[in-house]
């Protein structure tokens, strides 16, 4: 199979994997920092690795829960059996299973995996689309929701020039925008469907196994990306504003800029 066919496929396995271990006793490890993974997370990311070791055994790896393997520079696939693991230990529905490969500096197919409804969101590097079932239907961005997804999960990387939650509570993004947090990365391929205005989340999103698929289905969908000073995203640690349309994009970064987020050179010094 080519390779947008098998990210779609290494989602829906994986996917199936997290909704048969749903609601067993799960085990935790504990990774620090009060963050964890489950039996379920591995168990997904072993079957989706199986099969990828089978169908591309030259490709290098980046999984979540098992590193990198391979060499790095050429073709290498981002693997996160299970984003949002917390609501799944919670028994909550809203969790992602994400696959990207990057070629070079770009992604040539990502898939992710909406894992309890039947919608499987990728790009094949030009265009963004959802399948459900055998019938794909290509994205479009629409800020009319008026929602912004803010990635709340601590730490707060990028402080003391801007903190995410500190938006919430500003009264100008209140009269313009209704907040969500879903954490998981299913908000940010939400962007490119049209159900969120936009995303927003410090920290570092470079070869990020938790951000890659969702960043290019979003690019690839037509959505404004950018980093939390407008720049590029990707090239630096400083985080991510997805949006819509340029319209709500330019609003964001004005609302981040009014909470003095301007120089980030505390953060990308320790890098």
């Amino acid at each position: 199979m080519n390779d947008v066919e098998l990210a779609i496929t290494l989602a829906a396995l994986g996917a199936s994997v997290v909704r048969e271990c749903f609601g067993s006793k799960l085990q935790r490890y504990d990774k620090g920092a009060g963050d964890f993974a489950t039996n379920a997370d591995v168990a997904a990311e072993n079957a989706m690795l199986e099969m990828l070791r089978r169908e591309r055994p030259d490709d290098a790896v980046l999984a979540e829960e098992s590193g990198a393997t391979g060499v790095r520079g050429g073709r290498m696939w981002l693997i996160d059996p299970l984003c949002g693991t917390l609501n799944y230990a919670a028994k909550m529905r809203l969790v992602a299973v994400n696959v990207a490969l990057k070629t070079g500096d770009r992604f040539a197919a990502a898939a992710v995996a909406d894992a309890f409804s039947d919608d499987i969101f990728w790009t094949d590097g030009a265009a963004s689309f959802v399948r459900n079932g055998t019938i794909d239907k290509r994205l479009a961005p629409d800020p009319k929701s008026k929602l912004v997804d803010l990635n709340f999960d601590p730490p707060f990387p990028s402080a003391p020039a801007f903190r995410t939650p500190m938006l919430a509570v500003d009264p100008d993004f209140c009269s313009m925008f209704r907040t969500r947090v879903v954490s998981t990365s299913l908000a940010l391929t939400w962007v490119a469907t049209g159900q969120r205005a936009g995303y927003v989340t410090d920290g570092d999103l470079r070869d990020s196994v938790h951000a890659a698929a969702g960043l290019a289905i979003c690019q690839n969908a037509g959505c404004i990306l950018t980093d939390l000073r407008g720049e590029a995203w990707g090239k630096e640690p400083t985080g991510l504003v997805a949006a819509a349309d340029a319209e709500t994009h330019a609003t964001l970064l004005t609302l981040i800029r009014k909470q003095g987020a301007t120089d980030f050179t505390d953060y990308t010094d320790k890098t």
